[in-house]
């Protein structure tokens, strides 16, 4: 990048910048455990792929969010053959989530590094509380210039009406040097090409692509970003 112009940089927050996999294991576990259920690695990968599947039904407008919040644990004890509120379980686990965060192994050193060069924005669908309440606890604020989650601004990613929300927020925001980041295909890349900008897809665990989905970048590591922006 030899002219040194600022970027606008959107992140996710869960499994981008911050571990979600590793607080959602501990906080899913002692909610799970308090209602009667043993968890085993069985049980917390089922709660995994319905919850993947419930927060796709909320990106495909299928089903709302607080439907998403509550349906995912009622669908699980309906299988494990256990009663379930689905409300109070879900307020129990978000009360367990705003408790403690872990950084993605080198996402903290990104953010002091790019911070200065760039105008780093977070874009996130979690719930705002819980959001909030992690990203105070990690102390990573100041290296933004905008958060902004989807309950807020009454869109989700992948939808259009997200990102022209948060552009909305940023003066003299200019698409042509923009870029989202973020770890799910369905949510930020779809996003980013639903508003036109440029997407960066991190691939932790080398995960197959998708035909109808393609980013402009692909990394494995949030520790390659810097070098990629550099080369932009």
């Amino acid at each position: 990048m030899a002219d040194r112009q600022r970027w606008s940089i959107f992140l996710d927050l869960d499994n981008t910048i911050l571990d979600f996999s590793k607080a959602e294991r501990i906080a899913l576990t002692q909610t799970l455990t308090e209602r009667g259920v043993t968890v085993t690695e069985a049980v917390l990968l089922r709660y995994r792929d319905i919850n993947i599947y419930c927060w796709e039904q909320l990106e495909d407008g299928k089903m709302t969010r607080d439907e998403v919040l509550r349906r995912r644990f009622e669908m699980l004890f309906e299988e494990l053959g256990l009663s379930c509120d689905g409300q109070e379980a879900t307020e129990r686990y978000e009360g367990l989530l705003h408790f403690g965060h872990w950084f993605i192994p080198g996402a903290e050193e990104l953010l002091k590094t790019l911070a200065p060069l760039h105008d780093l924005y977070l874009a996130s669908n979690g719930v705002a509380s819980v959001q909030h309440s992690r990203i105070a606890s990690a102390g990573i604020e100041p290296y933004f210039k905008g958060i902004f989650i989807s309950e807020e601004l009454d869109a989700v990613k992948p939808q259009k009406e997200f990102f022209e929300a948060c552009f909305a927020r940023i003066p003299g925001f200019d698409p042509a040097r923009a870029l989202m980041v973020g770890d799910s295909l369905t949510s930020d890349i779809r996003g980013g090409i639903n508003a036109g900008i440029q997407t960066c897809w991190l691939n932790y665990n080398h995960k197959p692509g998708r035909p109808d989905i393609v980013p402009d970048y692909v990394i494995h590591a949030i520790t390659e970003l810097p070098a990629l922006i550099e080369s932009l």
